[in-house]
């Protein structure tokens, strides 16, 4: 399971490390894509599969179904990490999440994502999330509470 946070910096080249932690779990060859909420999201092999399955399950009729699969599969990249751990982030990745210099990478389960350290610590911050509200939210679907 990819969990934690990490922060690293972009070198002038447009590389990032993974971290040793996300890099056994992820793997060596991993996808990265265009992610939601202004992030990029990052995908093993394994995951990356599962979830093209998903998508050829839509129906290709519908325009919003097909926004979202151009969506995630036009920025999508096949990266591998080098001896020292870092993989190239391409421009466009880049300026989509608006990566500069200083990058957050983060474990959600199935997937990373890879943030701006400032767009990072603004979504986190108080005054974006309240965990309360959240928490109440995740106990009326039943994933919380006793």
């Amino acid at each position: 399971m990819l969990i934690g946070e990490f922060e690293h910096s972009i070198d002038t080249k447009g590389r990032l490390v993974l971290p040793a932690k996300i890099k056994d779990d992820l793997g060596k060859e991993f996808i990265v894509t265009k992610g939601l909420d202004g992030c990029l999201f990052g995908y093993s092999l394994e995951e990356w599969n599962k979830f093209e399955e998903k998508l050829k399950t839509l129906p290709l009729t519908n325009k919003i179904t097909r926004d979202f699969v151009r969506f995630f599969l036009s920025g999508a990249v096949e990266e591998e990490t080098d001896k020292q751990g870092r993989f190239l982030l391409p421009a466009n990745l880049r300026e989509y999440a608006s990566l500069t210099k200083d990058a957050v990478i983060i474990g959600v389960g199935t997937r990373i994502e890879i943030w701006d350290k400032k767009k990072w610590n603004e979504y986190n911050s108080e005054e974006n999330l309240s965990v309360d509200s959240i928490a109440e939210k995740m106990t009326e679907l039943g994933i919380l509470g006793i």
